[in-house]
């Protein structure tokens, strides 16, 4: 059982989310706070697995809710769940530690997998979400040429191609299926691009991605023909 912690200042959202998600065999609902100051005392008492986590908020909103919680439970995973996509919110709250960021919007089968795929360590952004993290102000502009650290020339080929793919949004077990290799032979590249960028999570690892895009993108050929 996934056990949840509801966070939104407004009641009938509560409700209807309990309402929703209970619906699902693996989720119990644990609580439900209004405001963030409220969540960080109930994830104290209650340690949830996951707390649904809004922005917006009197007396503290969720993203400074999100960076108190990372910091005092780094057990307990944040996914933001929110009616904004507010380009400033969506950068804070995934640099201070929220796992996922997705709109309320979201249909409830999106929605409940996301949860479950956050549970398990992954990370989660709504549609058009990931582009607005990796650029705060939103607007598409001409990247600055970026030398990579010195770290970056240590990466295998085969550890570029599947860093490639995780700033592309694969899991695990399509890296394996797209490189034909086994998905513990993924993990073990994940663990070691992660090493030796001194990268926290696959969040971090894309957004290192992102900007040495090309290349990556220069060495992904060779790596078809190097290692396995």
């Amino acid at each position: 059982m996934i056990r949840l912690l509801l966070v939104d200042d407004q009641m009938i959202i509560r409700q209807g989310l309990k309402s929703l998600l209970e619906s699902k065999p693996d989720f119990v609902i644990v609580g439900d706070a209004d405001n963030g100051e409220s969540a960080i005392a109930q994830v104290e008492v209650l340690q949830p697995d996951l707390v649904l986590m809004d922005v917006r908020m009197p007396v503290m909103d969720g993203v400074a809710a999100t960076e108190v919680i990372s910091r005092q439970f780094p057990a307990v995973k944040v996914l933001v769940l929110t009616t904004f996509d507010d380009d400033e919110y969506v950068s804070q709250a995934m640099q201070f530690g929220a796992r996922g960021y997705l709109l309320k919007d979201t249909p409830l089968e999106l929605l409940a997998n996301a949860i479950r795929s956050v549970y398990q360590g992954y990370t989660q952004l709504g549609p058009g979400l990931f582009e607005k993290f990796l650029s705060p102000l939103g607007h598409s502009t001409t990247p600055k040429p970026l030398n990579p650290p010195p770290e970056f020339a240590e990466l295998t080929p085969r550890e570029r191609e599947v860093l490639r793919l995780i700033a592309a949004g694969a899991s695990n077990q399509e890296i394996a299926e797209s490189l034909y290799i086994a998905k513990r032979t993924v993990k073990n590249h994940v663990t070691n691009i992660l090493g030796r960028l001194n990268l926290r999570d696959r969040t971090q690892a894309a957004i290192f991605a992102h900007s040495f895009v090309s290349l990556l993108d220069t060495s992904s050929s060779e790596s078809k023909k190097v290692e396995f």
